[in-house]
């Protein structure tokens, strides 16, 4: 059995937290920070804890579960297949990918072209037909990304962020002020809520198959060393995430000198001008491309080898160029229309698919032929259809019904109807134990 250095390990810890470290894991802890101000440590504390733990748990779901399918499959065979093709389509061409593109453009090019180029649809155009064509060029060799990833752009990005922290420790900076809103009141209550709706989680079942891929290439065949060394690289990416998440954090809890600011990119913005002068724009720039094209690489590959797998008739490379070109055609025709369907339908399945991690990290208690995987998954995806028709059909007329549930207003009131589940599933399993037991008799 082929066994990975440890140098190995790192190297793909180094390609998940680069697949994981999106525009928004970048610009979301700097305004929890300039939010919780003096509270930014306990805020930090539920932040790392949702938007660290539950990918790197999704990670860990996905490696006991052996592949993304099996673990659907736990919960019904026609399950299995809509629930991923909804969240391959979702956070790839839908929604992440040809955001990360139009973002690239808005923080790494537009604020250094006049502004009539900058607001031109032409620009992005351009923009975008280079993005996607390195996107492109680079997902088209998976077995590369170790090299292209932990090599190259993690370390690249890395050194920029810790740079960026390093140049305020001696460079004058504010002082945490007094926590806002609900910072105040429950401040690792609202870091972990902030946290869980970064939706990471999905990412871990998406980029599952990229990890378990890679290790493949290496030789790794064995289902029990894949799954070993998939959890490794799930730490190994959740301490690098930990680290950064706190830099940030401190970086937004210094800025509020600077100004209130509506969003973590102007803080960064900010932040920037104060730090390096006009060359800031250009660092932070260049961070956000980075960050950019790593998701983008990710999901494109991650989606393709899932479609490939799908529908074999067309060939890696075939899904790749597909993906690419619609996610440039999304960018630039109808960003705003996919995501207002996107958004929805992620916020729909996101607490179906952090059921199904925290149920196969119960593996040794709930076996995958429990009735607490119909039971549970069902009822919270109900649950989330009913959401969902509220906030984007009804304009909320259901929201007097709905805010009986505890923690709805907080955007998790799926969390009591699945304990309730839950238990209703733990019932039955019980019952048909027992159903077992009297049909076979009493032992003589």
């Amino acid at each position: 059995m082929i066994t990975l250095s440890r140098r190995e390990v790192i190297w793909i810890s180094f390609m998940l937290f680069s697949m994981f470290f999106g525009a928004g894991n970048l610009i979301f802890p700097p305004f929890l920070g300039q939010s919780a101000g003096e509270s930014v440590w306990v805020s930090l504390i539920g932040f790392i804890l949702s938007a660290v733990g539950l990918p790197i748990l999704g990670v860990v779901a996905i490696a006991k579960a052996g592949t993304f399918y099996d673990l659907a499959s736990r919960v019904h065979p026609l399950f299995a297949l809509v629930f991923p093709f909804l969240i391959y389509v979702s956070i790839g061409p839908g929604l992440a990918i040809p955001r990360a593109g139009s973002l690239a453009f808005e923080m790494g090019m537009a604020p250094f072209l006049p502004q009539e180029m900058a607001i031109s649809p032409y620009s992005l155009l351009v923009y975008t037909v280079v993005f996607f064509g390195v996107v492109f060029w680079l997902s088209l060799s998976p077995s590369k990304l170790v090299d292209r990833f932990g090599k190259l752009l993690t370390p690249a990005l890395l050194t920029l962020i810790v740079l960026i922290f390093l140049m305020s420790l001696v460079t004058p900076m504010g002082a945490p002020t007094a926590p806002v809103e609900k910072y105040a009141a429950h401040p690792v209550i609202q870091g972990f809520l902030d946290g869980y709706l970064t939706m990471d989680a999905l990412a871990a079942l998406v980029f599952g198959i990229v990890i378990a891929n890679t290790l493949r290439s290496k030789g790794v065949n064995d289902s029990r060393a894949i799954s070993a060394n998939m959890i490794k690289a799930g730490l190994g990416a959740g301490l690098l995430l930990t680290v950064i998440y706190v830099m940030l954090g401190i970086l937004g809890s210094q800025s509020a000198f600077l100004g209130r600011a509506e969003n973590g990119a102007q803080i960064l913005t900010s932040l920037m001008n104060h730090l390096f002068g006009e060359s800031g724009t250009v660092i932070l720039g260049i961070v956000f491309t980075i960050a950019c094209l790593c998701v983008s690489i990710g999901l494109v590959t991650s989606c393709s080898q899932y479609f490939q797998g799908l529908f074999s008739g067309l060939s890696y490379r075939v899904w790749v160029t597909i993906l690419c070109l619609l996610s440039m055609a999304i960018a630039n025709l109808g960003l705003t229309q996919i995501l207002s369907v996107s958004v929805p339908i992620l916020g729909a399945i996101y607490p179906v698919a952090i059921v199904l991690i925290v149920l196969a990290l119960f593996g040794r208690w709930i076996p995958a032929s429990s009735k607490v995987y119909p039971t549970t998954v069902g009822l919270v995806a109900c649950f989330g259809i009913v959401d969902m028709v509220n906030g984007t059909f009804l304009n909320h007329q259901w929201d007097f019904w709905l805010t009986f549930l505890p923690l709805y207003k907080e955007g998790a009131g799926w969390i009591m109807p699945a304990l309730l589940a839950a238990c209703v599933g733990m019932l039955l399993d019980f019952g048909k134990k027992a159903a077992s037991v009297y049909k076979r008799g009493p032992v003589s």
